[in-house]
């Protein structure tokens, strides 16, 4: 089965991502693998509290999932798969998908302010040429009704 790979987050733009990797998940028999990224810097300076902290996030990533596991269960019929990875962000998306081949498309959501589209569309995307699959970049001011006709 053909995964589509989206990236969870804390950002706006996480949002329409997962939307639009569920409908197109729905639309062509696929599935939903959800990443989620600690970052390392995360624990540098709390060595002594470091397994509490991890913990803490992985509770706080569950809980967020798990929102958005709710939808794509009763809405779209997709049981979504959360993977949580520690390091830098950039690398374990690659990573990730090195590691499980049913991944097909990395679903990232653009950000809508003046900084850019966000700091992993505008890394990805410069390294786009030599990706194993290819990325679909969802605009962060995407309506619902347009996504949907669209997926």
């Amino acid at each position: 089965m053909r995964k589509f790979l989206v990236v969870l987050d804390d950002s706006r733009e996480c949002l329409n991502a997962i939307r639009y990797a569920t409908l197109r998940a729905a639309h062509t028999g696929g599935g939903v693998q959800i990443l989620s990224i600690i970052p390392p810097d995360e624990y540098q300076h709390w060595i002594g509290v470091a397994d509490i902290m991890r913990a803490e996030a992985r509770e706080r990533i569950e809980a967020h999932f798990e929102v958005f596991a709710k939808w794509m269960r009763g809405r779209q019929g997709i049981e979504p798969e959360l993977v949580i990875r520690e390091g830098e962000p950039v690398d374990e998306i690659l990573a990730q998908i090195q590691e499980d081949p049913e991944i097909g498309v990395l679903v990232l959501g653009a950000g809508t302010d003046r900084s850019g589209p966000g700091p992993l569309v505008t890394q990805l995307t410069r390294s786009s040429g030599s990706l194993p699959v290819p990325i679909t970049i969802v605009p962060g001011e995407l309506s619902k009704e347009r996504m949907e006709a669209i997926a």
